[in-house]
């Protein structure tokens, strides 16, 4: 874990970016007077299995779902009154 103040992370944000992308630090702790105030990590790598269609074959939508779409959108676009 590498710390860094507030100043030196806002001067050198793109090194310390890089610095995470390369692996060269797993963490960068950036304070503001000292004290931790948030850390810089390297973002979780997207999941390898696809997520689209995961729900294929578990349910069937009936053929009238579209049905009240536009009494939907009124209420959505125009406000619902009571």
């Amino acid at each position: 874990m590498r710390l860094v103040n507030m100043l030196q992370a806002k001067s050198t944000l793109s090194k310390l970016v890089e610095e995470i992308e390369q692996g060269k630090q797993t963490e960068i702790v950036i304070a503001r007077n000292g004290r931790p105030a948030a850390k810089l990590v390297p973002i979780d790598t997207a999941p390898t299995d696809e997520r689209i269609g995961v729900a294929k074959g578990k349910f069937k939508a009936p053929d009238d779902i579209d049905t009240h779409n536009d009494e939907i959108a009124r209420l959505f676009l125009n406000g619902a009154s009571s």
